[in-house]
């Protein structure tokens, strides 16, 4: 008997014997459920037999058959009310457990995000992609209806997909072209470190996302609930279908706030704030220029996240403003960083590591914010020693910049698309997806080795376009992306170490040395981030201007 939970009181398992009821005694369980009709295979004990011994251990039972493959709605709505029913925790069982998982599905469906949903039964073992539009439609089985069919849907209204939209239509005028997402507001997210320095006005990082959708795109304001590349479909909410020709994926990255125990709850108070998020990034400067004396902590979570620079860039701005306020001395900097390193790229480690010395910043390696209590000023930071090992590190704080843990969204971790870590799972250089050669992704959302900032996206969105078109028979030959991304760390106000670099930490300048010399502070590199790229982003990336961003041909 493999007993597998679902919930904290529910699990579900495959045939019970008479000799597993004192085992299922043991495990606490109070409840059974048979989700098997009898006579499906001559070893199987009938429901009466299982209930004779189920009750006489004191236990309640409910029997609920259905057919293999023919779970029905209303059988997952009447699981549903034995659940609100039935003395927990609740042990369902069938052949192999896949009948009672459907069913607590079904029954889940009106109250459980569907990605949860999927996520719970994937982890014990069962794959509910075949009800996805079932969960979706709360339960009951879905009238086909497709919203629309296009050419290309793109997923997600960020800066990688309006960019691939902008440099789809620059290369075919008229494709249908749709955009799913549900926001209404875009943002240029790399202007969120200089808004947290008091150098940019967060007004001016957002756009209305009706403003920045490209002339000729269809704007689908929906969220996605699930893919069906097998059927070219997308499901949004409420069950509705998006057909597509080619499907591109990049809705970036689900900023897991509440993976830190107590950090939704003082966010934005008490010092506890954050430059990823667009409402907290101004707090952070009123914080900074509040803070005269005492300790300030800035966290950099386990990789992958987005913008793998901003953690410590918010820390050299900050530290900077103390300085020119003459109370540096006064305060105690910690970077509490969950990697080994300052840097992934080593060739720039030098020049930051001249501003950790000079700012007088100590340098905490290996150590993951896990809880937090704003009230208390204290931080609990978790460590794992040489030997394996683990403790926990208390620290207190008088402001402390929190960067959450990052994850794929819950639609594309539990979706076909996905590797076994939840990334779309796509070619490096093509950004084809290795099973489903109509769907492509970019942005932070693929399992790619590049940084995930906005530089990055730039380069990949003519690589996408370009390898679109060349699955729909437009263009020849294929083009490759060779891994570039961006990190202008912001090391004191007016200077930035502008690094540059491919797969594999291959330094990549796009300027000559004598002009911007990434490996150095450099004033020109500041220009460039504070005048240059905003104007870049919002008129070029977005307009599908390929400035230095055109596509290496593949040989």
């Amino acid at each position: 008997m493999d007993i597998k939970a679902l919930t904290d009181s529910l699990s579900v398992t495959e045939q019970i014997l008479a000799s597993d009821i004192d085992a299922i005694v043991a495990a606490g369980f109070r409840s059974v459920i048979c989700n098997r009709p009898d006579g499906e295979s001559p070893d199987q004990p009938s429901a009466l037999e299982i209930e004779a011994v189920v009750r006489a251990a004191g236990l309640e039972f409910r029997n609920l058959p259905a057919e293999s493959g023919k779970v029905s709605d209303e059988q997952g709505v009447q699981f549903g009310c034995l659940l609100d029913t039935l003395p927990r925790p609740v042990l369902a069982y069938c052949r192999t457990g896949t009948r009672s998982t459907t069913m607590w599905a079904l029954s889940q469906a009106a109250h459980v995000p569907l990605p949860v949903i999927l996520e719970r039964a994937t982890r014990a073992g069962y794959d509910m992609t075949g009800f996805v539009r079932r969960i979706a439609n709360g339960g009951k089985t879905p009238v086909e209806v497709v919203e629309s069919t296009h050419e290309v849907v793109i997923i997600g209204g960020g800066a990688a997909g309006i960019a691939v939209a902008a440099s789809l239509l620059a290369r075919k005028p008229g494709l249908n072209i749709a955009i799913i997402d549900p926001a209404d507001v875009h943002y240029y997210q790399p202007g969120w470190t200089m808004v947290g320095a008091g150098v940019f006005d967060a007004a001016t990082t957002a756009r209305t996302m009706a403003s920045v959708i490209p002339h000729g795109v269809r704007w689908i304001k929906a969220a996605v609930a699930a893919f069906e590349p097998q059927r070219d479909a997308v499901v949004l909410d409420g069950c509705r279908i998006v057909r597509y020709g080619q499907l591109v994926v990049c809705p970036g990255l689900k900023l897991d706030w509440s993976a830190i125990q107590g950090l939704p709850e003082t966010l934005g108070r008490n010092g506890v704030t954050s430059n990823y998020r667009y409402d907290l990034a101004p707090y952070t400067w009123e914080l900074v220029q509040s803070l005269r004396g005492g300790r300030a902590l800035f966290t950099q979570p386990s990789m992958p996240i987005k913008c793998a620079g901003a953690p410590q860039k918010a820390m050299y701005l900050s530290a900077d403003h103390w300085r020119s306020q003459g109370v540096l001395k006064d305060i105690d900097i910690r970077f509490c960083n969950a990697g080994a390193a300052l840097f992934s790229v080593a060739a720039y480690v030098p020049a930051l590591m001249e501003y950790v010395n000079a700012y007088g910043i100590n340098l905490q390696f290996g150590e993951n914010l896990v809880s937090i209590d704003g009230a208390a000023k204290i931080a609990v930071f978790g460590t794992t020693g040489a030997d394996g090992s683990k403790a926990l590190v208390t620290r207190p704080f008088d402001m402390i910049h929190v960067v959450p843990p990052q994850k794929a969204p819950d639609f594309v971790r539990v979706s076909p698309l996905a590797d076994a870590a939840g990334w779309v799972d796509i070619d490096p250089g093509t950004l084809r997806h290795k099973t489903w050669a109509n769907v492509f992704a970019l942005g932070d959302v693929g399992n790619t080795t590049n940084a995930k900032t906005a530089a990055a996206a730039r380069k990949q969105a003519p690589v996408v376009a370009h390898n679109v078109l060349v699955t729909r028979g437009v263009l020849p030959t294929e083009v490759r992306y060779d891994g570039y991304g961006s990190c202008p760390l912001t090391v004191e106000r007016g200077r930035i170490v502008l690094a540059e670099f491919l797969y594999g930490g291959k330094v990549a300048p796009s300027f000559p040395r004598w002009l911007i010399d990434g490996t150095r502070p450099s004033r020109l590199a500041w220009f460039l981030k504070e005048r240059i790229l905003p104007p870049l982003y919002w008129q070029g990336m977005l307009k599908g201007r390929e400035w230095l961003a055109r596509p290496e041909m593949v040989d």
